[in-house]
């Protein structure tokens, strides 16, 4: 069974500013919320706070990933701008993710070429799975490829582009110094702990709950470059789909890239059939996984 041609698809690929800000108006508002709450928040009630904030926090990879793409919005530049500070919590610049993220979707699943299952392996063992979920390889990853990008050495990056090298530099620099004057601001004015609850532990809870989202997206689908059987499909809560954005509809996004977010949906309908990989849930997802691990 094959995908439908992209030529018969086109009539999804209508980019729009109105819902793009309306999606971005409801992720700030729930920001602010969480964020709100945290402040609010006393004693143990602290705890459920900072996590909710973490979960929003985190699912800024959402816009951050689909600005890439320039489906979020049909300005270009709001795309870039949008894009370029909703990676700003999680350390993720959006001129790398470009180049990133670009020669994935030219080379889903294939171990050599692949650059997400080349600086993540998928893990063999429960020590590996959980070292991942925990997120400690994404922030290695920061951190290396900042140093990298600071002394403009690339070497270890084969999908960038020499010439999009000194666009990601300057970005880079320019991301470097935004954060740091930014944590000395917050830092000087409401002091250290208002660093550790609205920024440290919600990025370390949040970016490890992406990690056990963003493991579903091609774990155990076929390595090659059929679409309709290296990419999986979650389909879960409304809640969820409106928090990311409508990822979960992520066979659909690799097959289709140029459909925005928020006509993902209708394109589920037309390829639910033929999808290989096609899941109800991400903890079952997960159990099922970890089941088989140890098997």
């Amino acid at each position: 069974m094959q995908a439908p041609a992209p030529s018969t698809m086109m009539h999804l690929a209508g980019r729009s500013d109105r819902r793009g800000l309306a999606q971005l108006g409801i992720h700030l508002a729930l920001l602010l919320g969480s964020g709100a709450l945290v402040t609010w928040a006393e004693g143990i009630w602290l705890v459920p706070a900072v996590v909710l904030l973490g979960l929003v926090q985190a699912a800024l990879f959402a816009p951050f990933h689909e600005t890439m793409h320039q489906t979020a919005f049909a300005n270009r530049r709001l795309n870039a701008v949008v894009g370029w500070l909703a990676g700003l919590p999680s350390l993720f610049n959006w001129h790398f993710y470009q180049q990133f993220h670009l020669a994935h979707h030219r080379h889903t699943q294939d171990p050599a070429k692949d650059p997400e299952l080349l600086a993540a392996p998928i893990p063999q063992d429960f020590k590996g799975y959980l070292k991942r979920m925990l997120g400690v390889g994404y922030w290695a990853s920061r951190a290396r490829f900042m140093r990298d990008a600071l002394r403009g050495d690339f070497s270890a990056y084969p999908y960038i582009h020499p010439a999009a090298a000194p666009r990601v530099v300057r970005s880079m620099r320019a991301q470097l110094a935004v954060t740091v004057a930014l944590l000395l601001l917050v830092g000087l004015v409401f002091g250290g702990r208002a660093l550790l609850l609205f920024w440290v532990l919600p990025q370390l809870i949040g970016q490890a709950a992406l990690r056990l989202y963003l493991f579903t997206e091609h774990t155990g689908c076929s390595e090659d470059r059929n679409g309709l059987t290296n990419t999986r499909t979650m389909l879960t809560t409304r809640a969820m789909r409106l928090l990311m954005w409508n990822m979960p509809f992520h066979a659909e996004h690799h097959l289709y890239p140029f459909i925005p977010f928020h006509r993902l949906g209708e394109a589920h309908a037309v390829l639910r059939d033929r999808l290989a990989h096609v899941h109800p849930g991400y903890a079952s997802w997960h159990a099922g996984h970890l089941k088989g691990m140890r098997a």
